[in-house]
């Protein structure tokens, strides 16, 4: 997420509310106006959907259709009615969900120029599994083991929330000998634990068969606390489905589909930049050459 400047969120005195420098009120208002027009036709659509006399409650429901059948006209959640609540609980995960999965891909990709050995025995996994003669399908990535493993190996080195959100201890505990009050805010640090060396062996190094090996049965989903990238239990990120499943069909469809290179031929900066996910400080250019029948990209 960028973030910008704004004086009213670090002094809050009235006065400074109306000074506005660098528009970023103004502009985050105007953004807000065309997400929110574009959040009530998704809404308005589903709910005309609803009202037409074939519908059948639970066939093809989406996470709006669920929504509204939980909630009445007359229903409030803190204060709010159903309309705003439903908006701004899609608003939530399409944004969390989409930008960290954006900064994923990213960090995929240039790993991967980093370690064309990778991306070449990827690209030889899909052609052995999949073919050239058509697209990866989500239902072949089950059977692509070394290329889950490189995304798995990705999100350690590189996870796109480094700090998982706050949590708050309801009551006193000791947790391996170190007392924590009730009360006590606590942030866990992802990117350490990731590459903690008495959990993992050679832990800045890039090597994807740790998954396939001494790593084998850790998956995303935080179970054996070790690897984290979506947080654990009951608070961890709701969008863990929808984010690895846009992710592995999305690159497995770029490395099917072009060969990589970077223009200069040499190695990536792979400097993380600042804020609240943990995006490459430096954009990456690439040169792309199809590599599938020419029949496969027309659309």
């Amino acid at each position: 997420m960028s973030i910008g400047f704004v004086l009213w969120d670090v002094f809050p005195i009235p006065l400074f509310k109306w000074i506005d420098f660098q528009g970023h009120v103004k502009y985050m208002k105007r953004t807000f106006k065309d997400i929110d027009c574009v959040l009530q036709s998704w809404l308005d659509e589903h709910v005309k959907k609803r009202e037409r006399v074939n519908f059948v409650e639970g066939n093809e429901e989406d996470f709006i259709d669920v929504m509204l059948s939980m909630m009445s006209n007359e229903d409030f959640v803190d204060g709010y009615s159903r309309e705003p609540t439903i908006k701004a609980t899609a608003l939530s995960m399409v944004l969390v969900a989409s930008d960290t999965t954006a900064i994923h891909l990213n960090w995929v990709m240039a790993t991967l120029l980093n370690h064309r050995d990778a991306m070449k025995k990827v690209q030889d996994e899909l052609d052995t599994n999949v073919g050239r003669n058509r697209w990866v399908e989500e239902s072949d990535i089950k059977d692509l083991v070394y290329f889950q493993a490189v995304v798995k190996e990705t999100l350690r080195l590189y996870p796109p929330a480094p700090l998982l959100a706050p949590h708050e201890s309801v009551e006193d505990c000791i947790v391996q000998g170190c007392h924590i009050p009730k009360g006590t805010r606590l942030w866990v640090n992802t990117m350490k634990l990731h590459r903690d060396p008495k959990i993992w062996s050679n832990p800045d190094t890039f090597d994807p068969e740790r998954f396939l090996t001494s790593q084998a049965g850790v998956d995303v989903r935080g179970h054996q606390y070790e690897f984290i990238p979506f947080g654990s239990g009951r608070r961890s990120c709701p969008g863990i489905t929808y984010a690895t499943q846009v992710t592995h069909l999305a690159i497995a469809h770029l490395l099917q589909g072009f060969d990589f290179s970077t223009p200069s031929d040499e190695p990536l900066d792979m400097k993380e930049g600042l804020g609240v996910t943990m995006r490459k400080a430096d954009p990456i250019e690439v040169l792309i050459t199809p590599r599938l029948p020419s029949v496969l990209y027309k659309f």
